[in-house]
């Protein structure tokens, strides 16, 4: 055993010193290159991000790229402190690399033959060499190279000379590159004029450029960082107590930003943050990616016209300052319009923010998920539910700072109200009902299936989550109704199509996802009743901007009880369109409804949209069951049902006809809960209160059992059904002849009213006075096959009772 240690000890001692001399062989002639060209410098290959065409180009990545050199001494003291601080806080005591680092990561990163670049630890040399020097690949030989060049990047250049290079050099986002420029931008002023507050800001932005933008949609993690950044320099000693807490209480001022020869600003930066996050900053910038998205320029125009419209309408009359909209193809997911703000250029506007990202309350467009979770559970849009005044706290007479009593947008009460009427015209008590019913956390399960992720727990909300107590992003909201769209199938939401390399090589192509979250029949329920004008038109009006005459269209709108948000959001099934419109800093607007203030905006787009897609129309959803408990079914007066025949009055038996049938109740009127058997339930006696002192005040007086009748119907009998029989000519016929259809009728009891006839149970006509004859060409009949035709006739009589007589029809040509 010895002998073979010994064996393989001296090779392996070789070995490694040869590696070893090689290395500093390499590192030793390894040519620095001049650092004094990096002005002249030009990025070569940059990411262009298109249509869904991929013809109408939205964004040049580096198109126009703005870097401006200035000396170190001009850059302020204040930002090299702060970049210190947050980069890189041993920059003066190293000597170009942090050894604990490079292990760190070399030991997360062992076996892998490549850097993941996720261990982080590269100090500020090293960061230039990287931006400046070297590819961006991440493989180890690069990273030793790093290492060498920043060892001899620190010889020949002070600690000022080299920080003030990656201060010219760093990337602040979009075209901007180096402090000079930054600052310019962002502040109109020259880096050696920055504030303290403005230089921890500056700092804060390079790690990741497109996520920390002034400009972009998480300004809150900008403000995070930067504080962060005044933590760090008060610890080091770069400022003192007091600097740090007036920077962090200053209120800094971003200048206007308009990047040029950019469309679709707020949808194309939603993209490139997550182009960014997948394949690095440096990539994006210069490997030259093709990305096609799903946005389409031509429904991006409309839903920009549209909301460039009635901006200034809507600040004039409502107090409403911004807007936005998501439009989407139900179908694949794809977002084909974006417009985050009115303007994303107009800065005193935060029109860079983009509020279809952002979550907020969303008032009664929540509605329909509660809706559907009920209708999941039994529920039907016949069920009633009681419209009345109602206390849902039942700690309320203990303690009345705890009281809930809901109201409606119009403070009246309606009394008995059908799911698809309260849904339909968004009244609020029966909607908390509903929410009940179906459960808080099964209502906001069924919300997270369809797409909406940023609720919390039941516990969180209580039954006003129903009326919007949750929050919800425009995006999420738009993409949920989606679903019901697609007949209860989510297809997951995306903006990019496809992703090619410089040289064509496909790195995405993205196919639909889909998923069902929904029953076929709830999405339909949901749909029909969304768009049942009928049945809105109490709350909108019969020519409301939510109908459309000829196109099956239906739409939800939604208003905060402090008219804080105003939603709309309306779909076709293949096309979903959602709207906002409310102020960025949640002030309240003028107190008017949703159908007010941005359904306008909406049917200014939608009625143009329609046009671009074909006419498809909904589903119809199942029959409600006819084995359900009444209450479930439409009768809010009873729960104990019985059926009469319409003619005698009398109970109907298995020969009444069914159009002669008719189902009545014994009269007691009580709570749902009363006919679901849940007495016990602790809202009980809260709903049951309220419906009988409704009952007691309009006068419904409760029956007993002995209102239904014990005598069974007498006019319907087989025995007094009509005799009837047929006589054609013929049997046979040629496809150029007349059939003359001729019958006998003879009444059994009563009168004989008419006669219908049928080829093929397709209806024909009807003869309402005898004889009943009928004559019609072969030819018109539809059909029509060669053997196996019959002839069918009902004769009626004055009561319903009816006989009927066919015969077999074959055509000889």
């Amino acid at each position: 055993m010895r002998f073979i240690k010994r064996q393989y000890l001296l090779p392996a001692l070789t070995a490694i010193f040869v590696i070893a001399g090689v290395t500093l062989f390499w590192a030793i002639n390894l040519e620095l290159p001049d650092f004094q060209s990096l002005n002249e410098r030009l990025v070569t290959e940059s990411t262009k991000i298109y249509d869904r065409t991929g013809k109408i180009l939205l964004y040049n990545v580096d198109e126009g790229v703005r870097r401006s050199l200035v000396p170190p001494d001009e850059i302020s003291k204040q930002l090299k402190n702060a970049t210190v601080a947050i980069e890189d806080d041993q920059f003066y005591e190293h000597n170009g690399f942090k050894l604990s680092a490079i292990l760190r990561a070399l030991f997360v990163n062992l076996g892998s033959g490549t850097v993941t670049g996720k261990q982080g630890g590269s100090t500020i040399t090293q960061q230039l060499i990287k931006n400046t020097l070297l590819t961006q690949d991440r493989k180890i030989t690069r990273k030793i190279k790093e290492i060498f060049l920043a060892l001899k990047l620190e010889k020949i250049m002070t600690k000022e000379e080299i920080l003030g290079w990656y201060l010219n050099e760093v990337p602040y986002g979009g075209h901007l590159y180096g402090a000079e420029e930054a600052s310019q931008a962002f502040f109109n002023h020259s880096a050696r004029s920055l504030t303290l507050a403005e230089a921890a800001y500056l700092a804060a932005i390079p790690k990741a450029p497109t996520y920390y933008s002034p400009y972009g949609d998480h300004r809150q993690d900008l403000d995070a960082r930067k504080d962060l950044v005044l933590k760090r320099m008060l610890e080091l000693g770069f400022i003192n107590q007091a600097e740090h807490d007036e920077a962090k209480a200053a209120k800094v001022v971003f200048q206007a930003f308009a990047p040029s020869g950019i469309k679709a600003p707020h949808f194309v930066m939603w993209v490139l943050g997550q182009l960014e996050t997948k394949y690095g900053r440096e990539s994006i910038r210069t490997k030259g990616f093709k990305v096609i998205t799903t946005l389409d320029w031509e429904i991006q125009q409309l839903a920009e016209g549209a909301i460039d419209a009635y901006g200034d309408l809507n600040e004039k009359n409502f107090n409403a300052h911004n807007s936005g909209m998501v439009v989407m193809d139900p179908k694949t997911g794809g977002v084909l319009a974006m417009v985050g703000s009115r303007d994303y250029f107009n800065q005193e506007r935060e029109g860079n923010f983009n509020i279809t990202l952002a979550h907020r309350q969303p008032g009664s467009a929540f509605k329909p998920f509660v809706y559907a979770t009920a209708f999941n559970k039994g529920f039907t849009p016949e069920t009633m539910l009681f419209d009345v005044p109602t206390q849902f706290d039942v700690h309320c007479e203990v303690d009345p700072t705890r009281c809930y009593t809901p109201v409606n947008y119009d403070d009246r009460y309606r009394g008995p109200m059908s799911l698809r009427e309260a849904l339909a015209q968004s009244i609020n008590i029966p909607s908390v009902k509903a929410l009940y019913l179906a459960g808080i956390g099964d209502s906001i399960e069924t919300a997270r299936r369809m797409g909406i992720q940023s609720l919390g727990k039941a516990n969180d909300y209580g039954l006003t989550l129903v009326l919007g107590g949750g929050e919800v992003s425009l995006l999420d909201l738009t993409g949920a109704y989606g679903a019901f769209a697609n007949d209860g199938i989510k297809t997951k939401t995306q903006n990019i199509l496809v992703v090619e390399s410089s040289d064509g090589k496909k790195l995405e192509d993205n196919q639909p996802q889909e998923q069902r979250v929904l029953s076929e029949n709830t999405a339909r329920l949901i749909s029909d009743i969304l768009s049942d004008n009928k049945a809105r038109t109490p709350t909108f009006g019969e020519n409301s901007l939510l109908y459309f005459p000829g196109r099956d269209v239906a739409a939800k709108t939604g208003t905060t009880n402090n008219y804080r948000d105003t939603w709309i959001v309306g779909y076709t099934p293949n096309l979903v369109a959602g709207a906002w419109v409310g102020n960025n800093d949640n002030k309240p607007m003028e107190r008017r409804v949703a159908g007010l203030i941005v359904a306008p905006l909406w049917n200014k787009f939608f009625t143009a949209a329609i046009k671009k897609v074909p006419a498809e129309k909904f589903v119809q959803p199942e029959p409600t069951s006819s084995e359900l408990p009444p209450v479930l079914r439409g009768f809010w007066q009873g729960g104990q049902s019985y059926m009469i025949d319409k003619i005698s009055g009398k109970l109907a038996t298995e020969y009444t006809p069914k159009d002669l049938q008719e189902e009545r109740v014994v009269k007691q009127v009580h709570s749902i809960l009363y006919w679901l058997n849940r007495t016990n339930d602790q809202q009980f006696p809260l709903w049951e209160k309220s419906v009988l002192e409704w009952a007691a005040l309009n006068g419904h007086l409760n029956e007993s059992e002995t209102i239904i009748p014990q005598a069974l119907d007498d006019v319907h009998r087989p025995e007094f059904n009509p005799i009837v029989s047929l006589k054609p000519f013929s049997s046979s016929f040629r496809s150029t002849d007349r059939i003359l259809i001729e019958t006998t009728a003879q009444a059994s009891r009563f009168p004989l009213s008419h006669a219908d006839f049928f080829f093929n149970n397709n209806f024909l006509g009807s003869k309402r006075e005898a004889p009943f004859v009928y004559s019609l060409l072969v030819e018109d009949i539809k059909d029509l096959t060669r053997d196996a035709n019959e002839l069918k006739v009902i004769v009626y009589d004055s009561v319903g009772n009816q006989g009927t007589a066919t015969i077999p029809i074959s055509i000889l040509d």
